[in-house]
């Protein structure tokens, strides 16, 4: 059927007819969430720069850093502060097992309801390994890309989500409707891979908020230095763990440090867990090779094409100069380096320690060594069935002695790129006139099997403009003002977080 948008047709109601008129003037992106005046948001979130920056140096000041016990109880106070003074009429503490979470909910009256999920924690950090102290947050020039602030936690993940926070308070000050409700849930234990976070979710006051979600997502910068922007449709699950070998569970070995020399004639829990270690991937530490290791599927079609459409626009040079590497797993091609990246689990050492590690030598034979370990899962794969069959296949070759500690962990998480959730991101995107990337999955990992998992079923994922890089190493930044109009800066990102509340809120 043709009409002129001066003609009503028949059988047409009114309302259907003017909805047709306003797709045919204005395109058919309209939505008929509450209108907003975008300029006058966007020119709070001008006005509010050096505060809403303020702010993120304040909490970069704050580390909680769960592995360490280090000031989550106040992380969790402050965290709750910043949900409040953003407008969350109902914020609360949650307690747990383990470290406390947040939970939050603003009540704007809208049709949609949308789930936020932020974490408070950080990374550990040594001093001495960065260019500018690490919770001083210094704004400091960066050559080619513009202003940062630098700082542990400054893109992972208190920079986004203090954009998200700014893009609240700038809705507010500009005496603008909120287009959608908001459920916020946080936890202070994701850097320990997220051990009592369900205990949040599920208590059912909160996971009946939840349920009302149209899905949850957590802020991130989702922008490489060229502008390209990556939208995820899931992540690896992961699992923390140590493996440790002593002389007290062996039987052999001696059960304190005792002189090398002895090595003559006392055995050595160090390299019986290099031993063992070396039972669990092949010879160039690649292969996985734990007898019964759930099986990983095979790489879909799907995700081959959503793999090379993303490599066709990224640089292979940079990625190599930003890691620091010359050479890909087996001398890959970048496209399929790409593709293991998303599809392939992985057995990682994070750490060696055992007996003396200070400057120069000190013979010892060390009665204890540990090795700290995160496995990857990709789908197809649980945290559980990955952690029996690593104790089973130790104890099958006689290493049923070393202990095996698992410190937190999830399965990995998926969600459909036709969900509204993920609909809504394209949509803002491509309307800032960007193009953005679908990827199949993270190679990090964040506790979205949670969410994405039952009872919830929900969609999650990440969104937010804006560039960093440095999490859990040194000179960690988040980028403030960018020299590259291709890429955003603090404000770009706040107002990408305006955009896609409104886009949800249709």
């Amino acid at each position: 059927m043709t009409f002129s948008v001066l003609a009503r047709p028949r059988r047409c109601t009114h309302a259907v007819w003017l909805a047709a008129v306003i797709a045919m003037l204005f395109g058919s992106n309209i939505g008929f969430a509450a209108d907003h005046d975008r300029a006058a948001i966007r020119a709070e979130v001008v006005r509010q720069h050096a505060t809403s920056v303020k702010r993120l140096q304040d909490w970069i000041a704050l580390p909680s850093i769960a592995a360490e016990s280090l000031n989550s109880k106040e992380g969790a106070e402050y965290m709750a502060k910043l949900a409040r003074d953003a407008g969350f009429q109902h914020v609360e503490i949650v307690q747990t097992d383990g470290k406390p979470g947040v939970f939050a909910t603003l009540d704007a009256g809208a049709k949609t309801t949308v789930g936020l999920y932020f974490m408070y924690d950080v990374k550990q950090f040594d001093t001495a390994e960065w260019s500018s102290p690490p919770l001083e947050a210094r704004i400091v020039d960066k050559p080619g890309l513009g202003k940062v602030v630098m700082g542990r936690g400054a893109v992972n993940q208190k920079g986004p989500e203090s954009a998200l926070l700014a893009a609240l308070h700038a809705i507010k000050a500009a005496n603008q409707a909120m287009p959608v409700n908001l459920v916020l849930v946080a936890e202070g234990e994701e850097e320990i891979a997220s051990p009592h976070f369900s205990q949040v979710v599920q208590r059912p006051d909160i996971s009946a908020a939840l349920s009302k979600t149209v899905g949850v997502f957590m802020p991130s910068a989702s922008q490489d230095q060229d502008g390209n922007v990556t939208v995820s449709l899931g992540a690896k699950g992961a699992v923390e763990l140590e493996l440790i070998a002593s002389g007290e569970k062996w039987g052999r070995g001696p059960s304190k440090d005792v002189h090398s020399s002895l090595k003559a004639m006392v055995d050595s829990p160090a390299w019986r867990l290099v031993k063992a270690l070396d039972t669990l991937v092949s010879e160039d530490g690649n292969t996985i090779t734990i007898e019964g290791y759930p099986a990983a599927p095979p790489i879909s079609a799907e995700e081959k094409a959503m793999v090379a459409a993303a490599v066709a626009k990224s640089s292979e040079a940079n990625a190599k100069q930003r890691l620091g590497v010359s050479h890909w797993i087996d001398d890959l091609s970048w496209q399929a380096a790409n593709e293991r990246l998303v599809s392939q689990p992985t057995v990682n050492i994070e750490g060696l320690v055992g007996g003396y590690t200070g400057p120069g030598g000190k013979t010892v034979l060390p009665h204890r060594a540990v090795a700290k370990i995160d496995l990857r899962l990709v789908p197809g794969m649980s945290k559980e069935a990955a952690v029996a069959a690593l104790k089973a296949h130790l104890a099958k070759r006689g290493y049923g002695d070393i202990e095996v500690n698992v410190s937190g962990g999830y399965g990995p998480t998926s969600t459909r790129a036709d969900s509204p959730l993920i609909q809504a991101q394209l949509a803002v995107l491509r309307n800032a006139g960007l193009d953005p990337m679908l990827w199949p999955r993270m190679a990090g990992s964040y506790p979205g099997i949670v969410f994405t998992g039952a009872p919830l079923n929900l969609a999650s994922g990440h969104f937010g403009l804006g560039y960093g890089t440095g999490a859990h190493g040194p000179d960690e930044y988040y980028l403030i003002e960018s020299a590259n109009p291709k890429v955003q800066g603090y404000d770009g990102a706040v107002m990408s977080f305006v955009d896609y509340l409104y886009e949800l809120g249709k």
